[in-house]
């Protein structure tokens, strides 16, 4: 079992259903704490074996999407990120989060890589396919549906050979039924972000179609279990 820390900042508004998503899934502990809670005391990360940083608007998404959180991981923070991820501990970030993630340098050290806007605002159940075997949180899966309500979600890399360098090393973990990417894990499988929101797909009464078809399992559910499990 596991410990789990969740991030929160101004404007997060996903940090409720996370911290129930990884109670559902058998944590032994999970806290939420206020960004300025581990400004003040970044060492409160040494008890967790799991980071997350949940969905939302952090600081109402001015600039942009994720943009001031992750700058003051990078300003004030990173040693101590930094330190988690390379103990072999496990970073999560989900929608907001995933941005965070991807701006602060946590997740593809400023490979150059980010998440453009939409042309709208898309709020809908998507299908999605597991590719490779390198990401912790999603072993044992191959096709999952989770809903998406994102802005800033589009995947994109400063150029192609950007991308195909990502592709080789299996890191492009996560991808629409389109083929455009949705998650993306670092090289050690141990962080990933996803801008779909497996907290929000923890029961299949959840699934919109429950009625009309014999709808997927809760796969939202199981990325979550795969993290608590991995340190048993």
């Amino acid at each position: 079992m596991s410990n789990v820390l969740i991030l929160r900042a101004p404007g997060t508004n996903g940090d409720a259903e996370t911290a129930f998503a990884f109670e559902q899934a058998g944590a032994k502990s999970v806290a939420v704490q206020h960004l300025n809670r581990m400004l003040e005391s970044p060492q409160m990360l040494e008890s967790a074996q799991i980071l997350c940083l949940p969905g939302g608007f952090s600081f109402g998404d001015d600039v942009a999407a994720g943009r001031i959180f992750a700058a003051k991981i990078r300003n004030q923070l990173a040693d101590a990120f930094r330190s988690f991820r390379d103990a072999g501990k496990l970073i999560l970030g989900i929608g907001n989060g995933f941005q965070v993630l991807l701006k602060s340098g946590l997740l593809l050290n400023d490979y150059g890589a980010t998440l453009a806007r939409n042309p709208f605002f898309s709020a809908r159940w998507v299908r999605l396919r597991v590719i490779g075997e390198k990401c912790v949180f999603l072993r044992g899966m191959e096709l999952l549906e989770l809903p998406i309500a994102h802005g800033e979600g589009r995947f994109v890399t400063r150029n192609d050979t950007v991308l195909q360098s990502l592709d080789a090393a299996g890191q492009l973990a996560l991808q629409y039924a389109d083929g455009n990417v949705a998650g993306v894990c670092d090289l050690t499988g141990r962080v990933f972000g996803l801008m779909p929101h497996p907290e929000r797909y923890l029961d299949t009464l959840q699934h919109p179609r429950r009625t009309r078809r014999e709808a997927q399992g809760p796969m939202g559910l199981a990325i979550f279990r795969n993290a608590v499990t991995y340190f048993e």
